[in-house]
């Protein structure tokens, strides 16, 4: 199991999910306020080293990389 950080967060929240994962990255894929995110790891060789999504703008998708994770995290907790 990937991203489980982040699905904690998500749980907390009450928010409902999807997860799915595939070539050892996961894949996160959720409505807020009737929005559709998603959470989306890659990696740069065999260890996933970051995320795309689309957290901070829905309209438009970033990479994120490093802890990303955590940052994730600490992006979700400030949703209202």
């Amino acid at each position: 199991m990937r991203l489980e950080k982040i699905q904690r967060v998500l749980k907390e929240k009450g928010m409902e999910y999807a997860y799915n994962e595939e070539d050892g990255c996961g894949s996160l894929d959720f409505l807020y306020r009737g929005i559709p995110y998603h959470i989306w790891e890659f990696a740069d060789g065999k260890e996933p080293c970051g995320v795309e999504t689309n957290i901070r703008n829905a309209g438009r998708t970033e990479d994120i990389e490093g802890d990303y994770e955590e940052t994730v995290c600490r992006e979700l907790k400030s949703w209202p």
